[in-house]
């Protein structure tokens, strides 16, 4: 009880929440600690916005969604309270990576067709539905995700309540990012491979940072990596498309 009073006690401390409320000072670390937030979280927002595509219609990812924003809400409270213990959870990073891998793994060893008849057919053998087991894999990887941000926040302000503040709204503006990345994927399908072809160089990166390898690749560059992956992407995608309807003209003629 006296650890757990120790770890969180801070969070009920009603004179805390006033002094970082009211302090402009305070509110320009929990800026910079959103701004940290995001630029961490655009892995994370790739493999959501993956992970939702094998639900059937859209109101069903976006309301996977939003249960796992409540949940990493949930989970970010708790992590936060034994972040100075989270250096000592590498073995979670290594586990984060293996998986994404086998969501690689799995996403190109069949079709999207046989995919989805796959998911049909398993769907009596399913002691959880489709649903809550994709609600299930975004938290599990906000677990995951959560290790560095909290680390490089808690690295910024000792102070539990500033990084939670920060974290919360971080949190939110991710899934933001996750919104619109799926919406794309929508519309411009050749997204969807190229996410898992970046979910295996987030696996890497994640298996990379561990204190035994100690290669930490700088979120700025994977930002970057993301962004050129995507224009490149929607090129091929436009290219594609001025090419089919080229060749459908052709025929018509």
């Amino acid at each position: 009880m006296n650890i757990i009073e120790k770890l969180y006690g801070p969070f009920f401390d009603v004179h805390n929440w006033e002094t970082v409320i009211t302090s402009s000072s305070d509110w320009l670390i929990i800026f910079s600690l959103v701004v940290i937030e995001c630029l961490l979280s655009v892995d994370n927002a790739v493999v959501l916005a993956a992970q939702t595509q094998v639900l059937p219609t859209k109101k069903q990812q976006e309301k996977s969604l939003f249960y796992g924003l409540w949940g990493a809400y949930l989970f970010r409270f708790l992590i936060i309270g034994v972040g100075t213990y989270l250096i000592n959870f590498w073995e979670i990073k290594i586990l984060g990576g293996v998986y994404l891998l086998y969501l690689v793994w799995s996403y190109f060893r069949k079709t999207k067709v046989v995919h989805t008849k796959k998911l049909a057919s398993d769907k009596k053998g399913r002691k959880i539905s489709l649903f809550w087991s994709v609600v299930i894999q975004i938290e599990f990887m906000d677990v995951v995700f959560s290790i560095d941000s909290v680390l490089s926040s808690l690295a910024i302000s000792p102070n539990p309540v500033i990084v939670l503040i920060g974290g919360l709204i971080g949190i939110l503006a991710m899934r933001g990012v996750a919104e619109v990345i799926m919406k794309l994927m929508a519309k411009i399908p050749e997204l969807q491979p190229m996410a898992y072809v970046l979910i295996a160089l987030i696996a890497i990166k994640l298996i990379l940072s561990i204190p035994a390898i100690d290669i930490e690749i700088p979120a700025t560059w994977f930002g970057l990596i993301v962004l050129g992956a995507i224009v490149i992407t929607m090129i091929i995608h436009f290219v594609r498309k001025g090419r089919n309807k080229n060749e459908r003209n052709d025929n018509a003629g």
